[in-house]
């Protein structure tokens, strides 16, 4: 990682232990590396802003969906947080002087640096994860993936690979909008239905042939690795692989 380089982080901050200053000093310290020319990119996805009836971790009764649907306020970049398991981290992002970040009310990104609003301005409902996405800037980008603390489960740029599938499986989705006038609304789309189920098979393959950065960061272990030939390599597998 240096300086001007895009870096999209996934992290998990219990991981690495005990940090003197805590989730800012690890923030400031990967933005000192980066340098004001580059730019430092999380999720900041919010999975709960679905349709409850899909809900299985935990599930809710059926009547509770109606009133859940009804009176869910609508996804808002400025205002909604991170979703659970996104990371401390990630939230900090968000929330960091100048970020951007992305107004898809369930895989949104933020972005810290020169090409944040680049990588977020376009992201669009019916393509949560593919080129038109914050996946597919870093991708134009040439950017990084740093996995800090967590492995290839959480690699979230192999989805971009499920997206340039020739045919891929497509889904209903719904979540709840935030309209011009501050309003909420129910919506539904359709989109790729994405599966990191074999994320990790994946990870395994393309470590046995790419060039990996590994390494300690406290006592989590980091892999810094090229997205874009990180998901070159996921797009061959899964078309080989899944049926």
């Amino acid at each position: 990682m240096r300086a001007g380089d895009v870096v999209l982080m996934h992290s998990s901050l219990r991981s690495i232990g005990f940090v003197v200053g805590g989730p800012q000093a690890v923030v400031e310290a990967l933005l000192a590396v980066l340098t004001p020319e580059g730019t430092l990119v999380v999720p900041t996805h919010t999975p709960e802003n679905s349709d409850p009836a899909r809900w299985t971790n935990p599930p809710v009764p059926e009547p509770w969906w109606p009133v859940i649907r009804a009176e869910s306020p609508g996804f808002d970049p400025d205002r909604t947080p991170a979703g659970r398991g996104m990371g401390r981290l990630a939230e900090l992002v968000r929330t960091w002087p100048g970020a951007r970040r992305s107004i898809h009310p369930q895989f949104s990104f933020a972005a810290v640096g020169a090409a944040a609003e680049e990588i977020v301005s376009e992201h669009l409902l019916d393509d949560a994860l593919g080129d038109r996405s914050p996946l597919g800037a870093v991708y134009r980008l040439d950017g990084s993936v740093l996995l800090l603390g967590c492995g290839h489960a959480n690699n979230t740029s192999l989805h971009l690979a499920e997206w340039r599938q020739a045919d891929p499986a497509r889904h209903l989705v719904s979540g709840s909008l935030c309209r011009p006038d501050g309003t909420a609304s129910w919506q539904e789309w359709e989109d790729v239905a994405e599966d990191e189920s074999d994320f990790d098979r994946i990870g395994s393959a393309f470590e046995a042939v790419a060039d990996v950065r590994v390494g300690g960061v406290g006592a989590a272990t980091a892999r810094l690795m090229s997205q874009r030939a990180a998901v070159d390599f996921a797009t061959g597998w899964m078309s080989q692989h899944r049926t």
